[in-house]
């Protein structure tokens, strides 16, 4: 890439919000709201810095048990061997900023009609502002068998339980392509989950390792979808990643969901709409557990009534971020109940919106900050080459840069997704996009 298309992806990303841009700060709003914000993750922290810059007298409490803070768009690189694992981990300390309070305990249990959330500890925390950001609970108890103390044994892997694991993927991996044939599965949950393009990642990642070892054709490949004939929500990325993947020969397997595990044996029971089960063998095998909120949260008022989120994710307005029954009451990032919106990219467009839609609610102003479902992805093909999945509601394509195609693979996307989303991602943290 020459020095003028350098520059020129560099001005691109700072006016898309990827990276920090000077701006005008609005005047702070003078208020003694007691806000508490729960979860200690990426959303969590862009919220505490937000608040910590626009609001004037407000107490503002972090309640989040996480001491180390994980660059989670950074695991899939870690479980391909191309990052190492501490490059992916801060000080959770290291983000928040100055005169707030944070309190080393997850919530156990929320009380919107009285305003409080009590915490692990027992502690009880009263609030004017609740801001809702802990992130997805990971439950690999669904599966039968399977716990993440499997990772990085009997060939079994998962990227989504942290860096530790990642790199125990990775291990998993180099196993497989040193036995020089083998078996190997990868999986979807038929839930929503964080990152979903992390899966469709790690399996263009693999299939570039196998074909670097010149003997691809001793590996037997299998993507396993719970959908019937889908394995990306939006149709150009669907069609285009289940037909790359036919000329890469990847089996393809639809209407499966992985229920079930037997790590000694190596062999994954996947049952079918109509009940049916199928085992199959494996020497690799990607698992990706369902998700949902917390189980605080799914026991609680927070949590969506009815419809297909019911039981599952807070219950919000899907553009205002606001929750439909408490006013009050604001969710951001993986927990929100929204058709769109479970990577950091989202949390860097909801971030202003829960800031003004906040500041309006305290100053009693008409909520005005609409958040369009912006999802981003750079989804990896190859070791070099990455297409920019950008979306919104409806499926709508959002790109950001007229010089960077949206259907097309680029090695200024991979350049963006290795070098620059993570300066960017920190300059999100610190409120400063």
């Amino acid at each position: 890439m020459n020095r003028r298309r350098f520059l020129q992806l560099s001005v691109g990303a700072a006016a898309a919000g990827l990276l920090p841009v000077p701006g005008m700060a609005e005047e702070k709003l003078k208020t003694r709201a007691r806000v508490l914000i729960i979860g200690g993750g990426a959303a969590g922290i862009a919220m505490a810095n937000r608040f910590a810059q626009s609001l004037d007298g407000a107490k503002i409490t972090v309640a989040g048990a996480r001491i180390p803070h994980i660059y989670q768009p950074g695991l899939t690189l870690v479980a391909s061997g191309l990052w190492e694992q501490k490059k992916v981990v801060t000080a959770t300390s290291d983000w928040l900023p100055e005169g707030i309070t944070w309190i080393r305990h997850n919530a156990s249990e929320f009380d919107p009609d009285n305003k409080t959330v009590q915490l692990m500890n027992g502690q009880k925390i009263p609030y004017d502002i609740l801001i809702v950001a802990p992130g997805c609970q990971l439950n690999y108890q669904e599966i039968e068998g399977m716990s993440p103390a499997l990772i990085g044994q009997h060939g079994i892997g998962s990227v989504y339980a942290g860096p530790e694991a990642a790199t125990k993927t990775y291990q998993m991996i180099r196993s497989y392509i040193n036995k020089n044939s083998g078996q190997a599965i990868f999986t979807l949950s038929n839930t929503p989950i964080k990152c979903a393009g992390a899966p469709l990642k790690l399996t263009f990642l693999m299939l570039d390792h196998l074909e670097k070892t010149g003997r691809r054709e001793n590996y037997d490949v299998r993507f396993v979808s719970p959908y019937d004939k889908k394995v990306f929500s939006i149709p150009y990325y669907n069609d285009f990643v289940l037909k790359r993947w036919q000329q890469q020969q990847v089996g393809f397997l639809d209407n499966r969901v992985l229920t079930a595990i037997d790590g000694p044996a190596q062999k994954a029971t996947f049952t079918q709409p109509d009940g049916v089960q199928e085992t199959l063998d494996f020497d690799f095998i990607h698992v990706v557990p369902p998700m949902s909120a917390p189980d605080a949260i799914r026991n609680s008022e927070l949590v969506w009534q009815e419809g297909s989120m019911a039981g599952n994710w807070v219950e919000v307005d899907q553009y205002s971020m606001q929750h439909r029954r408490y006013p009050e009451v604001f969710a951001i990032g993986d927990v929100a109940g929204t058709p769109f919106g479970k990577t950091a990219a989202s949390v860097k467009l909801q971030a202003p919106v829960v800031e003004a839609n906040v500041r309006a609610f305290l100053a009693g102003s008409e909520l005005t900050a609409t958040y369009d479902g912006y999802t981003s992805c750079p989804l990896i093909t190859a070791v070099g080459k990455a297409v920019l999945v950008e979306f919104g509601y409806g499926g709508k394509l959002l790109p950001s840069f007229p010089f960077i195609s949206p259907k097309e693979e680029s090695w200024l996307v991979w350049m963006m997704k290795e070098k620059m989303l993570q300066p960017a991602y920190y300059a999100m943290l610190h409120g400063a996009v």
